[in-house]
């Protein structure tokens, strides 16, 4: 049975088979005794995206207890790719990924702390409070590679000027930008300046084959 811990681009955590290749966290938001999610979905504002591995090869026992004393320590997220986790509201983080972070701040307007930074994320994700923006046809076709929109039942990634339908197993073939008027982005406004003044997000290998 697998773990509830797979992030969907709209930020919502799920059951899913599928690992993806980034983990990350919001804190510690399980219970190590039953390792299933406690009501809250995050307990910190700081979304952070973590390489798979850990920089010193610590393994961790995913949703058990990982912390020094015994505790529960964070609880590992993981995401279909980079986009995906940006879409969510996560960044990169300072310890496992310092050199993407340092370019996601650079790219971020202003070039503020990681607080800084977080604070104004908090307000944007959708899993947090934010309000998805209504975006028509002309607006998406617009958006930089790896920012993220949904109509009425599906998320798409923007990639090479078409969209690419998301799921937990990877993405399907390329399609035209939507022309229905009921389009939402779903990638804090903050995160697709950042795609938008340079920062290159890591896509999951079937992207590339679409």
């Amino acid at each position: 049975m697998p773990l509830q811990n797979r992030v969907d681009p709209y930020g919502q955590i799920h059951a899913a088979q599928q690992r993806g290749i980034f983990t990350g966290n919001r804190g510690v938001i399980h219970d190590p005794e039953t390792r299933t999610l406690l009501r809250r979905r995050w307990t910190t504002k700081a979304w952070i995206i973590c390489t798979l591995e850990h920089p010193r090869g610590i393994r961790r026992e995913p949703m058990g207890r990982n912390s020094p004393s015994g505790g529960a320590g964070w609880t590992e997220l993981f995401f279909l790719d980079e986009p995906t986790a940006l879409a969510a509201g996560h960044r990169p983080c300072f310890y496992c990924r310092r050199e993407a972070a340092k370019l996601f701040r650079r790219c971020f307007s202003g070039s503020p702390s990681a607080p800084e930074m977080d604070a104004v994320l908090h307000a944007e994700r959708l899993a947090s409070g934010g309000t998805a923006q209504q975006l028509t046809p002309a607006k998406v076709a617009v958006l930089p590679d790896g920012a993220f929109v949904a109509d009425s039942e599906r998320a798409f990634a923007v990639r090479s000027g078409q969209l690419l339908p998301w799921s937990f197993g990877g993405y399907g073939g390329p399609m035209p930008v939507l022309q229905s008027a009921d389009c939402w982005l779903l990638t804090p406004p903050s995160t697709v300046a950042v795609l938008r003044n340079g920062y290159s997000p890591t896509w999951h290998p079937t992207a590339a084959e679409r």
